[in-house]
């Protein structure tokens, strides 16, 4: 843990009003709950709301006194405002460090869980209403052609390789050689079945299809050399959880590769792709990584005609 730096003798003073608009900030009991369900995932103003049963501007209140003290974030998501927690000045990383150890009241952790599951209903239904589209919906932001084979320069071979949320099923060909076995899993039994079909076309004899989400992988721990997450990330309601689940499916040095959107503000992109979030920033990507105990690797950044930008990042377990 980071010690707290002593404020410079030779500063301005311009330390003290900071520090003391910090922990006043902090210093209130609902607001440090707010900070500590802030600390994996982001949520709306409105869902905010429900978890902690406020009206909007009392809430907004609060939110607004955590902004300005730098503690929090925000951004646009289509119609919507998303806050996620912020700093990493010594200070606040003993404060945050402290706050994370605190559990989450029963109430409060029902409410996150059902949001967390109407996120990933909404999900469900889109792929199960639009999945024959999809491959047409998503050329309109990013086609596999464009992602795939910078996502195959950096993977590495080994015993075992898990993709989650496969799509069609083009990159399986590309474990399938690499990987003595390997594993598909996807939320959504319509777009495995999509998966299955192609692997089937293409006689690839060694790949187990897997219907349900990341708690599946995380149940087999220490099982893959690599895990490959295309295009995912954007359509799931906790990404910071799929770190998580993931980190804890790795063996140790095995990596985690994820193609992802970086953030854009196309809105278009919820109703006909089915995108939850609206892209990741890098560093965004990074915490959730260090925070599920995984370093960075390898990067690669490219940008589109459409104005997408696509990353594609290499997290190692130590």
């Amino acid at each position: 843990m980071s010690e707290i730096q002593p404020i410079s003798q030779s500063g301005t003073g311009a330390e003290i009003p900071q520090l003391a608009a910090t922990l006043k900030a902090a210093g209130d009991p609902l607001r440090l709950e707010i900070l500590r369900l802030l600390s994996q995932d982001s949520y709306s103003v409105l869902e905010l709301c429900r978890i902690f049963d406020l009206r909007q501007p009392a809430l907004s209140h609060h939110l607004k006194v955590l902004a300005q003290a730098g503690l929090v974030s925000k951004r646009r998501e289509g119609n919507n405002l998303f806050y996620r927690r912020t700093g990493s000045t010594p200070l606040l990383a003993q404060l945050f460090a402290n706050l994370d150890q605190l559990p989450l009241s029963d109430a409060r952790a029902q409410s996150v869980a059902r949001i967390s599951e109407e996120r990933a209903e909404a999900s469900r239904r889109f792929f199960a209403d639009y999945g024959n589209r999809f491959r047409e919906q998503q050329e309109l932001i990013a086609s596999y052609s464009v992602y795939g084979p910078q996502v195959a320069q950096l993977l590495n071979s080994g015993r075992h390789a898990l993709e989650v949320g496969p799509g069609e099923g083009e990159f399986l060909q590309e474990l399938s050689l690499r990987f003595a076995t390997v594993t598909a899993l996807d939320l959504s039994s319509a777009m495995l079945e999509r998966a299955q079909a192609f692997a089937d076309e293409q006689g690839l004899a060694n790949i187990e299809f897997v219907c349900g989400d990341t708690r599946a992988a995380a149940a087999r721990p220490a099982s893959a050399d690599s895990v490959v997450v295309n295009m995912v990330l954007h359509h799931t309601p906790d990404p910071a959880q799929i770190f998580q689940d993931l980190q804890g499916a790795l063996k140790s040095g095995g990596q985690l590769l994820v193609a992802e959107l970086q953030e854009h503000g196309q809105d278009w992109a919820r109703e006909a792709c089915g995108d939850l979030w609206l892209g990741f920033a890098p560093e965004q990507l990074s915490q959730w990584a260090q925070t599920a105990g995984l370093r960075d690797g390898r990067s690669v950044y490219s940008a589109l005609r459409n104005g997408f930008q696509i990353q594609i990042r290499e997290f190692v377990k130590p």
